[in-house]
């Protein structure tokens, strides 16, 4: 009997690590870079990680990051002057782009588009409204020498706080019990195709690569949500801005019809603020413009914002 249970904890543990050694050979499961909070009370990446990024139990989208020495997912460093132009893309996952490789993120495609100009992009997952305000003024040194600055907004779930603090649940993530459990590949595959179940909420939080929520509406209230406003995200929105000086000449905000009501859109052009709605565009495309598993925006999305984004800077550039 007792040859019989370590023959079966011998096979076992063999099973267990061949398991692991073929889906780190065939990268069947992501990467995971290293989170930090810097001397600025900023929230990013540790500089200097590369990695991939993996999607889907079949491994339906796989592409490389790659972490600048500014803690953010870029294929170029960043480093305005007064004698360049330059465009600041500012945002979450969306514009972060773990979801293609980084050679050909939007900053790329604008750059492509746009002779002269350097596109910086300043975007983490889970970023939320106070997040991308607060990076830009920790940061204003640099910010002050960007020409335009682009800034993705949800309304309906970049607006829930009106003060800045860092949220203590992402960190967590990085603790060393944390790590250790990132290092198991096995258990990073099972959990992301629902093998565990249920049984471990904080540890699919630990691979989802972002914290905040992605809330899409049911279809019975999506057109009450489009067309009426929360007053308590509006007052959020008004604090954020008042408090970090929202600068109306240069600043930008990326929105999309599905996730900002009517009725914000509307104060936004009574209050002069400059925006850019995406939805247009992207509902005008023959093909799908988000993944397949998700609504972040696939390649042909990621071209569309990038092709409006170029479109509106020029027309900034004619006017001045």
């Amino acid at each position: 009997m007792k040859k019989i249970f370590f023959k079966g904890a011998f096979y076992s543990l063999l099973i267990v690590l061949v398991l692991e050694l073929v889906i780190r050979g065939f990268h069947l499961t992501k990467d995971y870079p290293i989170r930090i909070i810097d001397k600025n009370q900023v929230e990013k990446w540790k500089p200097n990680q590369n990695g991939y990024s993996v999607t889907g139990n079949r491994r339906q989208n796989f592409s490389e990051f790659r972490i600048n020495n500014s803690g953010f997912n870029s294929y170029r460093e960043f480093t305005p002057s007064k004698e360049k132009k330059e465009i600041a893309l500012v945002g979450d996952s969306y514009i972060e782009g773990f979801h293609q490789d980084y050679r050909f993120s939007i900053g790329n495609k604008i750059e492509k588009q746009l002779t002269g100009f350097e596109v910086y992009e300043y975007a983490y997952a889970g970023y939320d409204f106070a997040d991308e305000l607060n990076l830009i003024s920790k940061y204003k040194d640099k910010f002050n020498l960007i020409d335009y600055v682009f800034i993705d907004l949800k309304f309906n779930t970049d607006l829930q706080r009106g003060v800045y603090a860092v949220i203590p649940d992402r960190m967590n993530l990085e603790t060393p019990f944390y790590r250790n459990l990132r290092k198991f590949k096995l258990l990073v595959y099972l959990n992301s195709i629902g093998v565990t179940g249920d049984l471990k909420t904080r540890f699919r939080e630990l691979i989802a690569l972002k914290i905040k929520p992605d809330i899409t509406p049911s279809n019975e209230n999506k057109l009450k949500e489009v067309d009426e406003i929360n007053p308590k995200y509006l007052a959020n929105f008004n604090t954020l801005v008042e408090t970090y000086n929202f600068d109306k000449s240069r600043f930008v905000l990326l929105l999309e019809k599905r996730n900002t009501p009517n009725a914000f859109k509307n104060y936004l052009k009574a209050n002069n603020f400059k925006f850019i709605d995406l939805s247009s565009d992207l509902e005008k495309s023959k093909t799908p413009t988000t993944l397949i598993y998700d609504s972040h925006w696939n390649d042909k999305g990621r071209s569309i914002v990038a092709n409006a984004i170029v479109k509106y800077t020029r027309q900034l550039e004619f006017n001045y």
